[in-house]
């Protein structure tokens, strides 16, 4: 696509004046010149936007220190990988963390301008990227999380997911054909039976199916979550083998990238381009690009099982071997946590770890006798194989300790809240409770049990942080998404609202009735 010139640009919106002025991945060449400015000195265009095309984000709530989102396809990371990024926000002591993000992918904090060119020396040296993780570029793409090693496995998506990533970034050098897309794009690639990747939520999603007897995917495509609205992922009517997944996503992108609507930032997902021409129209363009046209859809897919967590001890496809999912609360890691996470991996794995969209992670490739000395590791106490019912399942943003957008506080929030209740609640079943700070939805809550959007409310004159509910959010087979049945409830009255809602909708007792049932 060319980029308009002249006249034609100060017709833009001003993201895409931005990205019309200069390419977001020319900043790549400028970081010395950046360091040697320093962050209050340089071009605010290059500084607050154009280095998402690098990975890097500027957030004014924390001036100064920057966010470093990398690429982890398929959420998988080596022990060495895993030191590297704990050594590099070790660096920055108090103000340095890293999230497991909702993409399975990682995000480092605290980070200095003056050091990004050291980290992304170190980055190529150990083979890792951010290259294209933000603004109007594809996301990390998703997989299953125990992809080659699960017992009731398809496919291995692994290779897929690489291809794919590798296709994009130009083997994460930076590829400015996919630099300038209309807005962010959610690829996910699923290989088991229970939608481990949330294909639903996905611009663009393949999912197992059979046809004909061979194994290939399926194609949703147009889901996403934004302020403006919301959408589920529709069956583009077409199956795809193996091989020509990448030459899919190819295809798909240009068309999106090519004709994808610009007017208007809040109206530029790929959902309201097939709402514009329609679904038919929109698979022929794909079919025109690719060349030749898409095989019909297979009857059915494969996603027949509830979703999975991960978390806990398991008997992988290869004898002898087990994979041991650890819940990390709310996705927060210190350098610390890091390091003892590559240590246990080489101690008790095989120097791999893997990142989950619940924002946990797993250790593989485990010996049968290696699983109890490994669960007697102090970390364990913390990031547990066993979590309670209401933690097992929790998930948050960010929130405003670090993001501009979010309206309310989540982690600290979330998790607090969620001890409280284990404490007075006995819960038969665990209970995924998703929080996010802002209508954004980094935190995904149409797709929990019990979903959080931050908001604001006026409580006895006072503006105070506030939450709106959402229930009814299914994932694996038969995927929904929830729908907000309560407004505006202020944060400091939300215990005993959720506490209702456990009770009434999740079979949640309270302790006190569990104990004077064994009286009777």
């Amino acid at each position: 696509m060319a980029r308009p010139v002249g006249e034609d640009v100060k017709k833009l919106n001003k993201f895409e004046r931005l990205k019309a002025e200069k390419d977001g991945l020319e900043v790549k060449g400028q970081l010395g010149e950046f360091a040697r400015l320093g962050w209050e000195a340089m071009d605010e265009q290059d500084r607050d936007q154009r280095l998402k095309w690098l990975g890097v984000f500027f957030r004014p709530v924390t001036p100064g220190e920057f966010m470093l989102r990398l690429r982890l396809p398929n959420g998988i990371l080596t022990s060495g990988q895993m030191r590297l990024l704990g050594e590099v926000i070790q660096r920055y002591g108090d103000q340095g963390s890293a999230d497991i993000t909702t993409r399975q992918n990682l995000q480092l904090r605290g980070i200095h301008l003056e050091d990004l060119e050291d980290i992304f020396r170190r980055f190529q040296a150990a083979g890792l990227t951010s290259i294209q993780s933000g603004m109007d570029n594809v996301r990390n793409i998703t997989g299953s999380p125990v992809a080659g090693i699960d017992a009731d496995e398809l496919i291995d998506t692994r290779g897929l997911v690489r291809k794919v990533q590798d296709m994009l970034t130009n083997n994460g050098e930076g590829n400015p054909s996919f630099s300038n897309l209309p807005r962010k794009f959610n690829i996910a690639i699923a290989g088991c039976r229970d939608n481990s990747v949330h294909a639903e939520i996905n611009d663009l999603a393949f999912i197992p199916a059979y046809r004909e007897g061979v194994l290939g995917f399926n194609v949703l495509v147009g889901g996403f979550f934004s302020a403006k609205r919301c959408a589920a992922a529709v069956p583009l009517g077409a199956w795809v083998h193996p091989r020509d997944v990448v030459a899919v996503c190819e295809a798909v992108l240009l068309v999106f990238r090519n004709h994808g609507l610009r007017a208007n930032r809040q109206k530029s997902r790929l959902m309201w381009l097939i709402d514009d021409w329609g679904l038919d129209r929109f698979r022929q363009a794909v079919e025109q690009q690719l060349g030749h046209p898409l095989l019909s859809a297979a009857p059915r897919d494969e996603i027949v099982w509830d979703k999975r967590d991960h978390i806990g001890i398991h008997a992988q496809k290869q004898p002898g071997l087990n994979y041991i999912g650890l819940h990390v609360p709310v996705g927060r890691l210190e350098a610390q946590d890091m390091f003892n996470l590559a240590r246990m991996a080489e101690v008790y794995g095989s120097g791999e770890l893997r990142l989950t969209v619940e924002q946990n992670v797993i250790i593989p490739n485990v010996p049968d006798s290696r699983v109890a000395p490994l669960l007697k590791e102090p970390l364990v106490q913390r990031f547990s194989a066993h979590p309670g019912p209401l933690l097992r399942g929790l998930v948050s943003c960010t929130g405003s300790q670090f993001c501009n957008f979010a309206l309310i506080e989540t982690k600290s929030r979330a998790l607090q809240m969620v001890r409280e209740l284990e404490a007075e609640l006995v819960t038969p079943q665990p209970v995924r409770i998703h929080w996010t700070g802002c209508p954004n939805s980094c935190g995904q809550p149409q797709v929990a049990d019990i979903g959080l959007m931050g908001t604001k409310a006026r409580l006895e004159g006072q503006t105070v942080e506030a939450v709106d509910i959402y229930l009814g959010g299914k994932v694996g087979r038969h995927a929904l998404l929830g729908t907000c049945v309560i407004k505006s409830v202020a944060c400091q009255d939300l215990k005993p609202v959720l506490r209702r809602l456990l009770v009434e909708h999740f079979g949640a007792r309270p302790q006190e009735a569990l104990v004077e049932s064994y009286v009777d």
